[in-house]
C-alpha cells in the first residue's frame, strides 16, 4: 500500500482541540483519543491509552498545558502530566496485550486488542474515536485516523502519555521479577545493553519471541 504523503505544516505548535471541537459540534460529545506505547519493544506488553476529555470545558487546553506526544517529554514530565490528565479527563483507561499474545497474533492485531480493551474499560462509552494513524476495524464506533495524531490532537496526546507511563511502570515492576535485563532502564526496547543481556542470558518469559533477534522456528 502506498504511503500517504502528509503536509507537516498541518502540525500545530502543540496538540490542540481542533479535531475534538469539530466532532463536538457534530454532536459527538464523548470523543476518545487513542494511542499506543511499546509497539516496537522486544519485551513486555503493548499498551494503549484511551482518554475522553470533557467537551467545551472552559480553559481545557490551559489546564492541560504542556501535554505533548509522550516521546517529546522526559519521564518526570510525563509523570506530572499523567496526574493532571487523570484529574481533568471525563474518563480514561489503559489496555494491554502481553508478549505471549503478541507472539500468537502479531503486533498489529495485539495492538488493536489492547485498544479495544481500553475502550471497553472507559466508564463512559465513547461515541467517536480519534486514533493515531491506525484504524480499528473490530470496533463498530465511528472513528477518525489522524496521521501524526499525537502531535495534533490533545486527546490523543493525553492517551499517549497514559499508555507510556502505565507501560513504564509495568516494565519497572518486571525488572524485579526478571533480574539482569535492565527492564527498569530501557523498558524492553532494543538498546545495546538489552541486546547484550539477551545474548548472555537468553530470552525470558516476557520477551517477544516472534521478534528479532529471537527468530524461533515456529515464528519465522
Amino acid at each position: 500500500m502506498a504511503r500517504v504523503k502528509f503536509d507537516l505544516s498541518l502540525i500545530p505548535p502543540c496538540p490542540d482541540l481542533s479535531s475534538e471541537q469539530t466532532l463536538w459540534q457534530e454532536g459527538f460529545k464523548r470523543v476518545a483519543g487513542i494511542d499506543e506505547a511499546g509497539r516496537g519493544a522486544l519485551a513486555g506488553p503493548v499498551a494503549v491509552g484511551a482518554v475522553i476529555l470533557p467537551p467545551n470545558l472552559p480553559e481545557l487546553a490551559l489546564k492541560l498545558d504542556g501535554v505533548r506526544d509522550s516521546k517529546q517529554l522526559s519521564p518526570a514530565e510525563r509523570e506530572t502530566r499523567a496526574v493532571k490528565i487523570k484529574e481533568v479527563a471525563l474518563c480514561w483507561a489503559v489496555g494491554t496485550a502481553d508478549a505471549a499474545e503478541i507472539d500468537r497474533v502479531g503486533i498489529a492485531k495485539a495492538t488493536r486488542l489492547a485498544a479495544l480493551r481500553a475502550i471497553t474499560q472507559l466508564s463512559s462509552a465513547p461515541q467517536h474515536l480519534l486514533i493515531d494513524y491506525i484504524r480499528l476495524p473490530e470496533s463498530p464506533l465511528p472513528q477518525s485516523s489522524l496521521v501524526k495524531g499525537d502531535q495534533r490532537s490533545l486527546s490523543i496526546a493525553c492517551a499517549s502519555i497514559l499508555a507510556k507511563t502505565t507501560r513504564d511502570a509495568l516494565m519497572t515492576g518486571y525488572d524485579a521479577l526478571f533480574t539482569g535485563y535492565g527492564f527498569a532502564r530501557h523498558k524492553g526496547y532494543g538498546t545495546a545493553g538489552h541486546l547484550a543481556q539477551i545474548l548472555e542470558r537468553g530470552a525470558c518469559a516476557i520477551h517477544r519471541h516472534s521478534f528479532a533477534p529471537f527468530h524461533l522456528p515456529d515464528h519465522p
